[in-house]
């Protein structure tokens, strides 16, 4: 059964000048306007649209699709002011609501912020809000050590970034244990480390064990063999640079150089380190 405000796959039943009606079947028939639907479409063929108001709150169909559908998070920039709140970018031809009630700060053009989207059926209408704290889980979290989880970046505070994960509960990840760099609004894919007494959620970006040293170990040789027997990285190399390179925090290159050189693979120099011609 077709629903505002979700991807629904409908069928063309008649084509006008201003574009294509779809059976919406409970919902109706449903327009999609001509600029938005694909060329050489028939009658009787099926199309993926997203249902949604128009600005008059009418439904009516798009095959664009929206940054988050209703019930989910976004970083939306805001592009105009009206006087019944702010208008962000959303991927529609339209712009998505704010209302100003709905504003945790007062939202200005330019600037991006991080919503919930929220569809409001008694006002025929779709909005979003950044007052988003009322919107996350409050019960205790149902989640397991090492659990892959989809990580949406939040603020970034003294302690780290805060995220939401799967779109239902905060979590934190620790600056000293992110090698690679954040925004707010990426989109990224996490693990549960931790969950606290208090209910609070640790997050990592990498499963502990996941940077094996010995696999590691034989990384950093492939990558000399390919750079003639050289690397200008050492333990005095940046750990943004290491991870760049690696993709493994500077403490696991440094076990890895370190269990490298025990075993007379490699030479450490000042300004890097070198393969041991005598060894494959």
């Amino acid at each position: 059964m077709p629903e505002i405000g979700r991807i629904n796959t409908l069928t063309v039943v008649k084509q006008t000048e201003i574009g294509l009606y779809l059976d919406g079947e409970n919902l109706g028939r449903l327009l999609l306007p001509r600029r938005a639907a694909p060329n050489q479409c028939l009658v009787g063929d099926r199309i993926e649209v997203f249902v949604h108001y128009d600005q008059e709150g009418r439904l009516i169909a798009t095959t664009r699709r929206p940054a988050a559908l209703p019930g989910g998070f976004a970083y939306l920039k805001a592009t105009g002011i009206s006087s019944a709140g702010a208008l962000l970018d959303w991927g529609l031809s339209h712009p998505l609501l704010a209302p100003a009630a709905g504003q945790r700060q007062k939202m200005a053009i330019g600037k991006s912020y991080l919503v919930r989207i929220v569809h409001q059926e008694d006002q025929r209408r779709i909005i979003a809000t950044s007052m988003i704290d009322g919107f996350l889980d409050q019960s205790p979290p149902d989640y397991q050590v090492n659990q892959p989880v989809e990580l949406l970046i939040g603020t970034h505070t003294e302690l780290g970034y805060k995220a939401i994960i799967n779109d239902s509960h905060w979590g934190v990840l620790y600056e000293n244990e992110v090698f690679q760099p954040l925004k707010k609004g990426d989109r990224i894919a996490g693990f549960i480390k931790k969950v606290r007494e208090d209910y609070k959620i640790d997050l990592c970006l990498q499963l502990p064990g996941y940077e094996k040293v010995d696999d590691l170990a034989e990384q950093i040789v492939n990558r000399l063999k390919q750079h003639d027997g050289f690397l200008a990285a050492s333990d005095k190399t940046p750990a943004d640079i290491i991870h760049q390179w690696f993709g493994v925090s500077k403490k696991n290159f440094k076990k890895a150089i370190g269990r490298l050189y025990k075993q007379k693979r490699i030479t450490l120099a000042e300004d890097g380190i070198r393969l041991n011609p005598t060894r494959p």
